[in-house]
């Protein structure tokens, strides 16, 4: 469980992605987790010295699925077919879903079949051995960045579909303080290693403004 939600329900959307205990990628997780506790968010994104910049993107990844997981997991019951006819982030950005393999042709449907869709798709990624690989050294693959990128693109959209449609939501289950800080992480982290481009990151454009402006 990310430090962020430690003794808080654990109700995912997904099952929740382990990183094997004992292995190398799991002393990064505590790593990380210790320079978040310290409450200096872009400091803790920075990659730690003599460490592969793959498996620091590979950990970091999987944690964001994980907090993302639990983040939209405690909102479910208000992002239905009926309240969210469409993947939208505010009146102006709308998500249609394709992935390239099973759904070729991007596709108009409902919030949370899209994120359904979408959180699948991630899990399969990550699950897949040739593209995350867990065992000390086995390589990444020549296009783990982009696969990566596009991971972390996707996953922005939640955030982006959370703030927009249901933060009423969020205020009346007092999750607002991990929804911004978890999202603060995010962005700090795609930030420094530029794996999002900013024309994607529009339409929180302003927020992430206003969280990241007092940390330059």
């Amino acid at each position: 469980m990310s430090f962020l939600f430690g003794g808080r329900s654990s109700k995912t959307f997904k099952p929740k992605k382990n990183i094997p205990e004992g292995s190398h990628q799991y002393e990064l997780l505590k790593h990380a987790e210790a320079t978040l506790g310290s409450g200096n968010l872009r400091m803790a994104v920075t990659l730690p010295e003599g460490e592969d910049l793959n498996e620091w993107v590979a950990v970091n990844t999987v944690d964001f699925f994980n907090q993302i997981n639990m983040l939209y997991g405690t909102i479910t019951d208000f992002c239905t077919e009926e309240s969210c006819p469409l993947m939208s982030a505010g009146p102006k950005y709308e998500y249609h879903w394709a992935d390239g393999t099973n759904i070729k042709k991007p596709i108009k449907c409902s919030a949370p079949k899209y994120i359904d869709y979408l959180m699948t798709w991630v899990q399969d990624q990550l699950d897949d051995e040739t593209l995350f690989p867990s065992k000390i050294g086995v390589p990444f693959p020549k296009n783990f960045m982009s696969v990566a990128k596009t991971i972390l693109k996707r996953l922005f959209r939640v955030y982006a579909h959370i703030y927009h449609q249901h933060f009423d939501s969020v205020i009346q289950l007092q999750e607002e303080a991990h929804l911004n800080t978890s999202f603060k992480h995010f962005i700090f982290f795609v930030q420094e290693f530029n794996l999002i481009d900013r024309r994607e990151l529009a339409p929180l454009q302003e927020l992430i403004e206003k969280l990241t402006s007092k940390d330059r």
